[in-house]
């Protein structure tokens, strides 16, 4: 069988010798039952991911590269228990004479599939509709400070939107759907949905890591977005100067319960229509996000790991590259209902998730793969590479 070069990670299939680029994003040595030492590895490009293996018996395994290195590498990929991964027969540190052979880092980093700066367009024009002056000063300073973070940040380290920019795609996608809500329910107080939605997973900047390392931080494990969000959103409004401290405290209530529940990482749960609103706002974007990238290995029924539970997902209609959701034309003006927005009177996820039945069918192609950005365009495709490991 030829050898497949420099194809996606989403293409590769049980018997594909395969030779190219990836990026290794987790590598653990570990031991067999018969204590001999081996790699247990997740290779990635920006269509997905796949679980591989450096055996004792390989020479990759004397190789030196790390986790969050670009390697070339060399392998057969296998079905085991009903999931594809690779055994790795060559594998080394990727270098700038690779380029002539299609290396490109930019097709080795999940990324967000939508246009990075249309996202921040739309992000600070959903923004610019928040009414009380001081709250607007508030996302403005955050939107100067924070965004060139926003940008290039995961929203997740796996569960969904876990690509570069997948942080401003989710907040984007968050921040219409609350104008949306708010204009379905004039009772609700667009402004600190608004803000909420902007500073809810601000924390993550410092959390996680940006691509392509995308794995938490010492502060991120320790401390966690939930409680730096709320620091960050208090640094900001000290920074601001006249955030009413009401409207700052039900600010950092929305912050701080925006998970939900206790168990997934709330220091307390929603109290306000507001923060209930935030919580499943949140919840149902970060859901569909998972769903999509599960629909796009295939129809048919999943076991959906993050929900712990099978989906049946049919095929989806066609969308087109750079379609925009509907438009937010008809909620700019809520003076027939909801709270006074003058000045006077001023504001997730479990840590395990369960594991498939013994029957579960196979949920994807290429197993590990948190949210599936896509395959590379037609424009992406590597040139044929030869003499990797000459």
């Amino acid at each position: 069988m030829p050898v497949r070069r420099n194809e996606p990670i989403k293409s590769w299939r049980s018997g594909d010798t395969i030779q190219g680029f990836a990026l290794v994003s987790r590598k653990e040595a570990r031991q067999d039952r018969n204590g001999r030492t081996y790699l247990d590895m997740q290779l990635t490009d920006a269509s997905g991911s796949m679980d591989a293996k450096v055996w004792t018996d390989s020479p990759a395994l004397s190789s030196e590269f790390e986790a969050h290195d670009f390697v070339a590498v060399k392998g057969s990929v296998k079905l085991y228990r009903d999931q594809l991964q690779v055994s790795i027969d060559e594998c080394r540190v990727a270098t700038e004479d690779d380029r002539r052979y299609g290396f490109d880092e930019a097709l080795l980093v999940p990324s967000t599939r939508e246009d990075v700066d249309d996202l921040w367009r739309r992000l600070e024009r959903v923004m610019a509709q928040v009414e009380r002056p001081a709250l607007r000063r508030l996302a403005e300073h955050a939107l100067a400070v924070y965004g060139d973070a926003l940008k290039i940040h995961p929203a997740a380290k796996a569960m969904h939107h876990a690509y570069r920019g997948g942080l401003l795609e989710h907040t984007t996608s968050m921040a219409e759907l609350a104008v949306r809500v708010c204009g379905h329910y004039p009772q609700l107080d667009r402004d600190l949905v608004l803000i909420g939605v902007l500073f809810h997973d601000l924390g993550k900047t410092r959390e996680l890591g940006a691509m392509p390392v995308n794995d938490y931080t010492l502060e991120g494990r320790m401390v966690g977005h939930v409680v730096i969000g709320r620091d960050l959103l208090r640094e900001c409004c000290a920074a601001v100067g006249d955030v009413p401290p009401d409207l700052q405290l039900h600010l950092e209530h929305l912050v701080l319960s925006h998970q939900g529940r206790k168990e997934y990482a709330s220091p307390v749960e929603p109290m306000t229509p507001e923060a209930v609103t935030l919580h499943f706002i949140d919840d149902l974007d970060s859901k569909i996000n998972q769903l999509e990238g599960t629909r796009r290995d295939g129809a048919g029924l999943h076991w959906h790991r993050g929900l712990g539970r099978y989906v049946w997902l049919a095929e989806g209609p066609e969308v087109h590259d750079g379609a925009e959701p509907a438009p937010l034309d008809g909620y700019g003006d809520f003076s027939d209902g909801g709270p006074d927005r003058s000045e006077d009177g001023e504001d997730g996820e479990p840590a395990e998730t369960p594991e498939p039945p013994e029957d579960a069918p196979s949920a994807a192609p290429s197993p590990g793969r948190p949210t599936d950005p896509g395959p590379p365009g037609p424009d992406a495709a590597h040139p044929a590479a030869r003499g990797l490991f000459d």
